[in-house]
């Protein structure tokens, strides 16, 4: 009988290793699977910081596009005011350049300093009209105050 109780108690070994063995592994397991919960809550959280920032990078791209579309709208007004203004300077200097007895196409710094200044041509017209100019804005599209003078 002592071979059946060796065995008894063998049998007995073989399934307290297996037991033990068994609840190692579920813990094992137990802690594996929260190894990877944490790796995926980790993963979610940095998705979601990616997300934000992306969201601010965005934000401030549009911000950025907005105020050039403002400085290039300002630049395209500022060019057109620039062209009417020089191309009213030319209108001028012709003009000087003829009451000058100058010939129409010398520009007003080509041509000899008038004995006159822009004070007695203002008032050349009877102090009316495009002559008296002193008075009126120069502003981008503005009409002048005589009709028949053409830039």
């Amino acid at each position: 009988m002592d071979s059946s109780s060796g065995g008894a108690s063998s049998e007995k070994a073989v399934d307290q290793r297996k037991r033990k063995r068994m609840i190692s592994n579920r813990d094992s397991a137990r802690r594996s699977r929260a190894r990877k919960q944490k790796h995926l809550d980790d993963l979610v959280a940095q998705v979601a910081e990616l997300r934000e920032e992306n969201r601010r990078i965005l934000a401030g791209l549009n911000a950025a596009a907005q105020n050039f579309a403002g400085v290039e709208s300002e630049n395209a007004v500022l060019r057109a005011q620039m062209a009417e203004l020089s191309h009213r300077l030319r209108s001028l200097e012709e003009i000087l350049g003829f009451l000058s007895g100058g010939d129409l196409g010398v520009t007003f710094a080509a041509a000899p300093a008038p004995a006159y200044g822009i004070s007695e041509l203002a008032g050349f017209g009877g102090g009316g009209g495009f002559w008296n100019c002193s008075s009126q804005p120069i502003m981008m599209g503005a009409a002048p105050a005589d009709p028949g003078f053409l830039y």
